[in-house]
């Protein structure tokens, strides 16, 4: 009979500023995980370093920042590692449309390429533990879409083609992989989407200029999706699917996620077509 593997109970979660990353890293240590989070900017792994945990530097964006940080990582567990979330992220808006080949570039450079550079330097210690997770966080938007969110739809679909395949490739070798498919979240992801948009498509000569400001003032105003959970909701799912003996596949999380989940399988694209078109027509 074949041994159990030694479990490391270390975990390496990126995107650790703010909102699911933050929440994660927090709960995970009270759970017993030695927790590595993973930031961009130094003022936030100074935040992090207040709080007591070992931060790593990492932009997902870029090879030589991935590298660098498996290194780290690696040298602070002795080679060994339990488990990986992958977190960090982005949401580009604007109409498909509207946006330029880098925009649309950058958008997977961090939410796919830098996600799966990530997990493949990770892959071959799990292989030589015979153990180990992989948590990708995907959210409602990689079974649905939404107008004026597109490619960020686009970079979601993708992390769940990614993390299906990857899931049966991985089978029998002790490694599992779990997607947790946030929908509306308190996180500061809707702002940082509007601030990126005013950025990038103030100066687009676009038909849905006056959207793009609708949007803009929306957000201002503070408004709030219904049905929104605390970024805790998604930090206990990620939980389970660490410890868990048997962690599931997919973990939407909120009402939103059900639904949207429900409706991808059973409802014809057309009755999808005309929801999203009602949405368009409604300002939302």
């Amino acid at each position: 009979m074949k041994a159990n593997p030694v479990v490391s109970k270390t975990v390496l979660v990126t995107g650790c500023s703010s909102g699911i990353g933050l929440s994660a890293a927090q709960m995970l240590r009270q759970h017993g995980w030695n927790v590595l989070p993973t930031a961009r900017k130094e003022e936030d792994l100074q935040r992090l370093r207040d709080e007591g945990f070992t931060p790593i530097s990492l932009d997902v964006s870029r090879e030589d920042s991935v590298a660098r940080a498996v290194e780290e990582t690696l040298r602070l567990t002795g080679g060994t590692l339990g488990a990986l979330v992958n977190n960090a992220g982005f949401g580009q808006p604007g109409a498909m449309e509207d946006l330029t080949r880098n925009a649309m570039r950058y958008q997977f450079e961090v939410n796919v390429f830098g996600l799966q550079d990530l997990s493949n330097r990770l892959l071959p210690v799990f292989h030589k533990q015979g153990y180990g997770r992989i948590v990708n966080i995907s959210s409602v938007l990689g079974r649905i879409t939404i107008p004026f969110m597109g490619i960020y739809c686009a970079s979601k679909y993708a992390v769940e083609a990614m993390s299906d395949v990857l899931r049966v490739e991985l089978k029998g070798t002790g490694i599992s992989v779990s997607i947790v498919e946030p929908g509306p979240i308190e996180t500061s992801f809707g702002k940082n989407a509007v601030e990126r948009g005013k950025s990038q498509l103030s100066q687009v000569q676009s038909r849905f200029s006056e959207r793009y400001q609708h949007r803009v003032h929306g957000s201002e105003r503070g408004k709030t999706a219904p049905f929104t959970l605390p970024p805790e909701a998604v930090a206990c799912k990620i939980v389970h699917a660490l410890e868990s003996p048997r962690p599931r596949r997919r973990y939407p999380v909120t009402f939103v996620a059900h639904a949207g989940s429900f409706m991808r399988r059973f409802f014809p694209d057309a009755w999808m077509d005309a929801m999203m078109g009602a949405r368009m027509r409604a300002g939302r």
